[in-house]
């Protein structure tokens, strides 16, 4: 009997300005490893009761839409969850679980997994490609979807840039931190994101790392979402001065996300030192990017 294990990459979206448009593929990693089996059990680790019920967790809801989707009938799996990334904190948890089930699955029923496909599933789960595509495919990504179609571009992310990612010990769900979002924006600020996603793209191509931190900037999110992260705005502060080079929400937050070229651990401990201030505790992590995004092993 064949197991399988495949290793999906976390993903920041956003970076600023580019909102529900840009995609990241972070080196922190959640782990499914999976095998036939007459009904479902769930091990995770670390250990979660939550994760551990069929009905709710999502690896297993997806890989049973997935296989009922090529009419054949979900028997069961024994999963084992090994869960690095963390829950609500804009990481893009949910998008492993979703693109993991779907790459199992495709390993399964020896189907292609066509763009198609993987976006016929995922979507019933999710409608954020910005997420979706750099768990699936790595790297850095533009995408945006137009009469049901998904468009998207893989784009080239400089080789010395990490990612800080700073972890507060509180969740953010995505539902709430878009309840606070405006149904309408200025010209004047619809411009003003234009213009610093525009900046930010030119300035990675050209490796301008002087221009991260305007072209980083944001009003379509970020002004809203802050009130929900105690200290956000000292957080950022912190991190520009120990020299980070852009530094913004992670997705829909409540992790942010600096990137530089070198003072790492400086930064992640002026981050964590920013939400002490708030008396929130925060742990911080250095990552590389993901280049290759989701993995899938045969074990046995």
């Amino acid at each position: 009997m064949k197991v399988l294990k495949v290793k999906v990459p976390a993903t920041t979206a956003n970076l600023g300005a580019g909102f529900d448009t840009l995609g990241l593929a972070l080196t922190l990693y959640n782990e499914f490893i999976v095998e036939e089996h007459d009904g479902v059990v769930i091990e995770t680790e670390p250990r979660n009761l939550y994760l551990e019920d069929p009905e709710k967790n999502l690896f297993v809801k997806v890989l049973k839409y997935a296989c009922e989707n090529r009419g054949k009938t979900f028997h069961g799996a024994k999963v084992k969850q090994i869960n690095n990334v963390p829950v609500a904190r804009g990481l893009g948890s949910s998008a492993t679980a979703i693109v993991g089930a779907i790459v199992v699955s495709s390993a399964v029923s020896k189907i292609p997994l066509t763009d198609e496909r993987f976006f016929d599933i995922a979507y019933k789960f999710e409608p954020h490609p910005d997420n979706l595509l750099p768990a699936w495919k790595g790297g850095f990504v533009t995408a945006l979807t137009d009469n049901e179609k998904t468009y998207y571009n893989q784009i080239d992310f400089p080789e010395d840039l990490k990612a800080v990612v700073v972890i507060p010990d509180f969740e953010l769900s995505t539902e709430k931190a878009r309840s606070v979002l405006p149904e309408k924006i200025s010209l004047k600020d619809g411009i003003f994101n234009v213009q610093r996603v525009s900046l930010f793209l030119s300035a990675l191509q050209n490796r301008r790392y002087d221009l991260l931190k305007v072209a980083m900037d944001d009003r379509f999110h970020q002004p809203y979402r802050k009130e929900l992260i105690p200290n956000f705005d000292k957080v950022l502060e912190n991190a520009y001065d120990a020299g980070a080079l852009g530094v913004s929400l992670s997705g829909a937050g409540s992790a942010i996300i600096s990137l530089s070229n070198e003072n790492f651990d400086q930064i992640g401990n002026a981050m964590v030192e920013g939400f002490k201030e708030a008396g929130i505790k925060a742990e911080y992590k250095v990552l590389d990017i993901d280049r290759e995004g989701a993995k899938l092993e045969i074990l046995e």
